[in-house]
């Protein structure tokens, strides 16, 4: 009975960490040019992105060569083209925030 409830545990601890805290520093660009990643993420971008995003292109988090998509995109238009550094929780390839800085 002791090694079925400890084998118990131990599936649900793995089934739960499928989502974890995580703080990622990246550029919010948005999801139309993040194909791109290194043009999305580059500076020279962040006119474009801003414009993009308040065209109605959901914001994304480019980290290096990785894309996130925002679980509450709100929280990310005011970044639009900046670097910032996201505290969160993500699961695949979706970040949602808890702070945004």
């Amino acid at each position: 009975m002791k090694k079925f409830v400890a084998l118990t545990a131990l599936a649900f601890t793995f089934a739960t960490a499928s989502a974890f805290a995580e703080s990622l520093t990246g550029v919010v660009a948005d999801e139309m040019c993040a194909s791109n990643t290194a043009k999305a993420s580059s500076p020279a971008h962040a006119a474009c992105a801003a414009k993009c995003i308040k065209g109605g292109s959901a914001p994304v988090l480019v980290v290096g060569d990785k894309v996130y998509k925002f679980a509450d995109p709100a929280k990310a238009v005011a970044f639009a083209g900046k670097k910032v550094t996201v505290d969160g929780t993500v699961e695949k390839d979706t970040i949602t925030i808890s702070s945004i800085k």
